[in-house]
């Protein structure tokens, strides 16, 4: 189980590595860096949240997964956060899905490399 855990973040690695090598990714990258410093920064300052929490709302707000703990209180946190998850969630797909292609032709290269020797 370890060395799945372990094999998984290794080529994420590799995926974050090959992709800050392309503007567009890098471009994406820092997208995703803002959208959630900036969403952070505005519960922390509208909902008087800690940064962690903050940091944590944003992260399970964008990912969808939702717990429920934590609820923005007023209806300028809420219309917020709706633009946070039309725009957010869009966003945070796609760096996700060019990861996911990184990996995926990283492994492919791999596999014809070994093929070959």
């Amino acid at each position: 189980m370890v060395f799945g855990v372990w094999a998984i973040v290794v080529r994420f690695g590799r995926a974050i590595r090959r992709g800050v090598a392309e503007p567009e990714f890098r471009g994406l990258l820092t997208l995703v860096a803002v959208l959630v410093g900036a969403a952070t920064w505005f519960y922390k300052i509208v909902e008087g949240w800690g940064w962690v929490d903050s940091l944590y709302f944003t992260v399970i707000t964008l990912t969808t997964v939702g717990y429920g703990d934590l609820n923005p209180t007023t209806a300028g946190s809420k219309l917020f956060t709706v633009a946070l998850v039309l725009v957010g969630i869009g966003v945070l797909l796609t760096f996700v899905e060019r990861i996911a292609r990184y990996a995926a032709e990283d492994a492919a290269q791999r596999r014809d490399r070994r093929r070959s020797d």
